[in-house]
């Protein structure tokens, strides 16, 4: 490795971790736009602040702290958690990346937008292949009553990756944003913190 691990920032990302865990506990539907077993919560917000004011590694190291704690009240036997680290990976890194090699406004700002539109379009490829097919093996629900609950809200989300395209996809990106705005607007106060307390 070209850079040590700073144990320090390490120690920052687990506690940054842990509310990112309580964030998670936070969750809840919003049933009038989104099916109601797809739920909203605020956990990447930790990991993009860590992922901006320490690097884009501990932002992903944020987002596994997180689901491992989680682990221990999952009710998806960890599927729910691998697909919240995989969409929170790609965000906080995309974002942390960019930002990292443009730090002004305007690099996180596209940073933020960047990784929002990129964890979206992988959402739609984790939840077709792997997410919905595993909730249908672990709940016993077929794929038919999975789709059904789209098209109470939308006739046309008749198959399972239209669905994914009009509802998850933008929920997702969505997701991402708001938590890139409430980032931005903690930010400024909360970065000299972390940084005085990771530097080694």
């Amino acid at each position: 490795m070209k850079k040590q691990i700073n144990v320090r920032a390490v120690a920052v990302s687990a506690v940054m971790g842990a509310v990112g865990f309580v964030l998670m506990l936070l969750e809840f539907p919003l049933p009038f736009l989104i099916p109601p077993f797809i739920k909203l919560d605020f956990s990447e917000i930790p990991a993009i602040i860590a992922a901006f004011a320490l690097g884009p590694f501990y932002g992903v190291l944020v987002c596994l702290i997180k689901n491992l704690l989680h682990l221990f009240a999952t009710t998806s036997a960890g599927v729910g958690e691998l697909s919240n680290f995989l969409l929170g990976a790609v965000f906080t890194a995309v974002a942390g990346i960019y930002y990292n090699r443009h730090r002004n406004r305007r690099g996180a700002l596209i940073g933020a937008v960047a990784g929002s539109f990129l964890m979206a379009a992988v959402s739609v490829v984790t939840n077709y292949f792997v997410v919905y097919p595993a909730y249908t093996v672990l709940y016993g629900m077929p794929m038919n009553a999975i789709i059904d609950m789209y098209k109470a809200l939308l006739p046309a989300s008749d198959n399972l990756i239209k669905s994914l395209l009009i509802f998850n996809l933008p929920f997702t990106f969505a997701k991402g944003i708001i938590d890139s705005a409430v980032c931005f607007a903690v930010y400024k106060r909360l970065s000299p913190v972390l940084k005085r307390f990771s530097k080694k």
